[in-house]
């Protein structure tokens, strides 16, 4: 079911331009920063179990780490994209990489085929997320930036140069199906649900900063 014209209007509205057949998609930065910063502090008691003090002062502190800025519209990764002639930009947040997938692609009416072995993602996201049976693709990811833009392979180099991960994961289409693979099997892309992280936090516990 498509979006009404007030529902679609805000939409648009929170994309920083558009997204056109054959765009490649990039990300700069990786997933899941916040969520996994936010159990790892939160449910330390639980983690100690598993992992080492210096794995969790690494993940609480990832934001920092491994993300494009406090400000990621104000950040070097943002203006290094636009110079590279992105279409659109997004600053993933609540919902994770995949609620930022299907509001660029929703907002610009596009179709995309994406691979998940593609996307940035460090290995004590992975790790924690297990724990917890939580998808890290779904998982709060504020520090992270999704683009569009013509040559991402050109894009994801100069990103890399500047200490970040990156990655051209996908490319968009004129058709209507977006479609996400991993390791050749391949199923839709869904409306954004709820974030991940409140089947591990509640809500008091999570202080955005």
């Amino acid at each position: 079911m498509r979006l009404g014209k007030a529902a679609m209007e805000a939409l648009q509205a929170e994309i920083c331009g558009q997204l056109s057949p054959g765009n490649e998609l990039v990300v700069a930065g990786a997933v899941a920063l916040k969520g996994t910063a936010l159990i790892a502090k939160e449910k330390q008691e639980i983690l100690r179990e598993h992992f080492s003090q210096g794995f969790l002062y690494d993940s609480e502190n990832m934001q920092e780490s491994y993300g494009v800025g406090e400000n990621p519209e104000e950040s070097a990764a943002w203006e290094t994209a636009k110079k590279a002639g992105a279409t659109a930009l997004y600053a993933m947040g609540e919902g994770g990489f995949l609620s930022a997938l299907w509001k660029m692609a929703e907002a610009s009416q596009v179709g995309l085929e994406m691979d998940f072995t593609k996307v940035p993602i460090r290995q004590e996201t992975i790790e924690i997320c297990e724990i917890f049976d939580v998808n890290p693709y779904k998982l709060q990811s504020e520090g992270t930036i999704l683009i569009g833009v013509p040559a991402g392979e050109a894009l994801v180099l100069e990103l890399r140069r500047m200490g970040l991960m990156a990655a051209v994961i996908g490319q968009t289409n004129s058709g209507n199906d977006r479609m996400l693979y991993y390791n050749g099997n391949g199923r839709y892309l869904e409306r954004p649900a709820k974030d991940e992280i409140y089947k591990v936090l509640q809500k008091q516990e999570i202080i955005i900063e």
